[in-house]
């Protein structure tokens, strides 16, 4: 993780990036919406841009690796160690992105959200489960053509039972949720991300030895 922190800090590009493309998104969806739009179209706008952003973020973290760093880490690391480091540096990277990514989004789109504490726990918690989700895909597809491509097309149904969780609570939170009407749903969020990220840790080793 502290590799992962002092390569994304040499090359900030690579953040100032992708915080470019949120906040060319969102500029997008103000002119075109002119900033009036109903609350299930906001929480739904939202939560396309994240996933978006999360997919050019976390596939990143792969295909930067070159073929003898790669090979590199296979003598010096356990496969366990890599993928943890990478699912963890993915969600402290993608949930940073996020908060800033939600201020930027209200700053265009205004700030419909009833229970900010129930929204933020409830993004935090779901860019950790794409984190998850997404770093084993991105180890897969890091080394083909068309990357992108298979990322979106292999990540997708995996995403969605972790995607309606988080968009179910979040669309709550702007009308009267609260934690104790959601802890159910909270649960379950957390429950998905932890399901991912234990299959992640069993079967990257696997993509390893190829």
């Amino acid at each position: 993780m502290a590799k992962e922190f002092t390569l994304e800090w040499r090359h900030l590009s690579v953040f100032s990036g992708i915080l470019l493309y949120l906040v060319s998104t969102v500029f997008v969806a103000y002119l075109s919406f002119g900033g009036l739009i109903d609350t299930r179209t906001w929480n739904a706008l939202f939560w396309v841009i994240m996933l978006f952003a999360s997919l050019n973020a976390i596939l990143k973290s792969f295909i930067q690796e070159s073929d003898g760093r790669m090979l590199y880490y296979y003598v010096i690391v356990s496969p366990q160690a890599l993928i943890v480091a990478k699912i963890l540096y993915n969600a402290a990277f993608m949930m940073v992105l996020s908060l800033l990514g939600l201020a930027i989004y209200i700053a265009f789109m205004g700030n419909p959200v009833v229970q900010p504490g129930l929204f933020v726990v409830n993004m935090l918690l779901g860019v950790a489960g794409f984190s998850a989700v997404m770093s084993l895909i991105a180890a897969i597809v890091s080394r083909v053509k068309n990357n992108f491509t298979l990322m979106g097309i292999l990540s997708f149904p995996l995403i969605l039972p972790l995607l309606l969780v988080v968009m179910r609570v979040s669309a709550d939170s702007l009308t009267t949720g609260s934690f104790m009407e959601q802890t159910g749903n909270l649960m379950v969020l957390a429950l998905l991300t932890a399901v991912t990220f234990v299959l992640s840790v069993v079967l990257f080793p696997y993509i390893w030895k190829e």
